[in-house]
């Protein structure tokens, strides 16, 4: 049996309870909700399932040590002191990671050069050789956390953040993160019980999301690699029985997922995107303008989630697109709840019609709000008739 260790999954502001819920569905133990991150327990077995499986979190961590810490000098010999040579080789590679909320400490990068500092010189005091930095392919990441004076030293089981699916070969001007992407759709309640469309949809990034959490597809199957197949005890046999076990669980999924963009470019890259994560039979994407489109046919609710470009980045008339997103809900798509993404607040009183909630989120560092309208059929049904 393979012993259990804490771990701490990180995520993005308000997906802490959809992370909370995943974890627990995929079977971690002692699963405590954080600010941006989740704790739990798990064996390795559970730590490759999670880094698989996991849609909202970015990292998973494994914690391997905790004091507490005044100065850089208690810093370098605790680190020093820690059997490094249980993890890494004295001919390998590391590279060291390092966030820090304290008045003692305030310089990231300096924190990271002196861990650095007490990890090659216990290889080089204990036989001469020392493993080199290595910042993109590292035999070793590990993550050094200090809040106030309590110092957490992690290994980082994932390696690049977890929002690198491996699916995206082409992007556009203002790509929505794919961690990002998930948790709108989680958070938007959707269930592949019905139809999806994005008519904004970029690169495809919030196709492919839905498309995974409709099949109940892992996130992560495609990517190159992560950190733990380069550590001491990485088992590739319980690690291929993990993802068969994970691939199991797939569902079929009897609706259509619908992706418009008004950019030629950007339906391109999308078709690519999607093609490349191996999800076309279940997507469809057109060359539209949203403003200029109804609502595909079918008498049940459509669902819809998009990130509208929000000016950052774009050269838009905000008020008047905002105010075009109202109109053309209101007046081509009933049956509809729309959920969209924004950080731009002021823009949103132009919509024109009252969200039914409201959610605070960030993308990236700009504050933003996930809003649904909820277009009824009523009104417009006894019109035409």
């Amino acid at each position: 049996m393979e012993e259990n260790f804490n771990m701490v999954a990180k995520t993005l502001f308000g997906f802490e309870d959809l992370l909370v819920k995943e974890l627990k569905q995929l079977g971690a133990q002692d699963v405590k909700a954080g600010v941006r991150n989740v704790s739990f327990v798990g064996d390795k077995g559970f730590m490759y399932k999670a880094n698989l499986g996991i849609r909202t979190a970015i990292k998973i961590l494994k914690p391997i040590k905790t004091f507490r810490v005044s100065n850089e000098d208690d810093l370098y010999k605790q680190v020093y002191n820690i059997k490094w040579e249980k993890y890494l080789k004295a001919t390998g590679s590391l590279a060291i990671d390092a966030t820090v909320h304290s008045k003692h400490f305030t310089h990231s990068k300096f924190i990271a050069l002196k861990t650095k500092d007490a990890i090659v010189d216990r290889f080089r005091d204990n036989g001469g050789v020392r493993p080199n930095v290595d910042l993109r392919f590292p035999d070793l990441k590990i993550n050094v956390h200090i809040d106030r004076s309590v110092c957490t030293i992690s290994l980082d089981s994932s390696g690049e953040s977890l929002h690198r699916r491996g699916y995206k070969l082409a992007t556009n001007i203002a790509p929505i993160n794919e961690v990002l992407a998930a948790g709108l759709i989680m958070l938007s309640g959707w269930d592949g019980q019905s139809d999806f469309m994005d008519p904004m949809c970029g690169s495809g990034t919030m196709l492919a999301e839905a498309a995974m959490i409709a099949c109940n597809i892992p996130p992560n199957l495609m990517r190159k690699e992560f950190a733990f197949e380069r550590w001491e005890d990485w088992d590739v046999e319980l690690f291929e029985k993990i993802e068969e076990s994970l691939l199991k669980k797939t569902r079929d999924f009897h609706y259509k997922i619908i992706g418009y963009d008004k950019s030629p470019s950007a339906v391109h890259k999308a078709k690519e995107n999607i093609k490349n994560a191996h999800l076309d039979e279940f997507i469809t994407i057109k060359h539209e303008d949203f403003f200029k489109t109804q609502r595909p046919g079918g008498e049940q609710k459509l669902h819809m989630v998009f990130n509208p470009p929000y000016g950052e980045r774009l050269d838009i008339q905000m008020e008047q697109f905002y105010k075009q997103i109202g109109d053309t809900l209101k007046q081509n798509y009933p049956n509809t709840d729309a959920w969209f993404i924004t950080s731009n607040l002021e823009a949103l009183k132009h919509v024109g019609l009252r969200p039914s909630r409201k959610i605070k989120l960030f993308n990236a560092k700009l504050e933003s709000r996930l809003v649904k309208y909820e277009i009824y059929a009523g009104s417009k049904k006894a019109k035409f008739n």
